[in-house]
């Protein structure tokens, strides 16, 4: 028997917006941080008028105040709205989604996440008579708030996981139409491949591309290769940003072609090198742990802990280092922003 094809995947554009999907929905936003902002003032700014911010009394409480907007307690936000959007950091919402958002959802309410992270690995369980809707952007909070400024909108995931009221992609499509995302494009992706695909790619390519980075800049300088030509060559050229460009719009493996012989040949032989080292066993004992939901626990022991790892890491950013002395001795030079 031949082996079935995968579906393709469904994909939604300002095509597909609902008019006034959302005409009548209350809406609340909890957390104005870096997702809950952008996302609040872009569905302002698309003529949604019944929207709340719910935040704890904090800097963020009074910069959505700032912002013009009615501030009060996630709990009282919660039970004024009928849809939710839960834009606190991962490992936060679960301990106050138990006693502070879930007792005060009404029956056939929306709550709305920004990351499956949650839902993927069993953080937390939404009761049974609300919708469960994925809206998660595949661009930092600060970029979505200024392409949608730009008029280009931002990439995202949706998905309705529970439809409870019947009308639960309705009120998906609006809230993605409503903060931009239509305009450029949303893939339908369910929490669980969301989540697993976000940390997959955070912890292989991204950890891979930070290492290789970090690795090749001590052996350039060891060898007496200027640093600052190191952070150059590496990056603030911007000659790797056009190969990533030329990912997207030639494709990842006809983006070579652009490349002459010497560094084709070159890439190929260090590649297949990679691919035959312990690198794709390692990537596959991450992606292990990170399906298995072993990370996301280890990730809720690190907060109970007081973050220490985390602030090792934050502390790693802020300190003096020579890629960072370079990078600001070359940005002096060429006078660049």
């Amino acid at each position: 028997m031949a082996a079935s094809t995968p579906a393709a995947m469904r994909c939604f554009t300002s095509k597909d917006a609902i008019p006034n999907a959302l005409n009548g929905e209350r809406i609340a936003v909890i957390g104005y941080g870096h997702l809950g902002r952008p996302f609040a003032l872009n569905l302002r700014d698309s003529g949604v008028t019944s929207l709340i911010v719910g935040n704890i009394a904090d800097a963020y409480a009074q910069t959505a105040r700032e912002d013009g907007f009615l501030v009060v307690s996630p709990e009282q936000a919660v039970r004024s709205a009928d849809i939710v959007l839960v834009l606190l950091p991962d490992e936060v919402i679960p301990e106050v989604f138990k006693d502070g958002i879930a007792p005060y959802l009404a029956a056939g309410s929306a709550i709305v996440f920004g990351s499956g992270y949650t839902l993927a690995y069993g953080l937390i369980a939404p009761p049974p008579n609300v919708d469960v809707l994925l809206l998660a952007p595949r661009m930092a909070g600060e970029n979505a708030r200024q392409r949608y400024l730009d008029g280009r909108g931002f990439y995202a995931y949706i998905s309705a996981e529970q439809d409870a009221s019947g009308k639960a992609m309705q009120r998906l499509l609006g809230l993605a139409d409503g903060v931009g995302v239509l305009r450029a494009g949303a893939l339908e992706l369910d929490a669980r491949k969301e989540a697993d695909l976000d940390l997959l790619v955070e912890q292989t390519l991204g950890a891979a591309l930070g290492a290789a980075i970090m690795n090749v800049f001590a052996l350039g300088v060891e060898a007496g290769v200027p640093a600052e030509a190191m952070v150059f060559e590496m990056y603030m050229s911007e000659e790797m940003e056009t190969v990533w460009r030329s990912f997207r719009q030639e494709g990842f493996l006809r983006a070579s072609n652009a490349h002459g012989p010497t560094a084709l040949y070159g890439g190929f032989i260090r590649t297949m090198q990679f691919l035959s080292s312990d690198l794709p066993v390692k990537f596959r004992q991450i992606f292990d742990e990170i399906r298995s939901g072993q990370f996301a626990r280890d990730f809720q022991a690190e907060r109970r802990a007081g973050y220490p790892m985390l602030s090792q890491a934050q502390g790693m950013i802020l300190e003096e280092h020579p890629i960072s002395e370079a990078e600001a001795n070359l940005r002096r030079a060429l006078l660049t922003e």
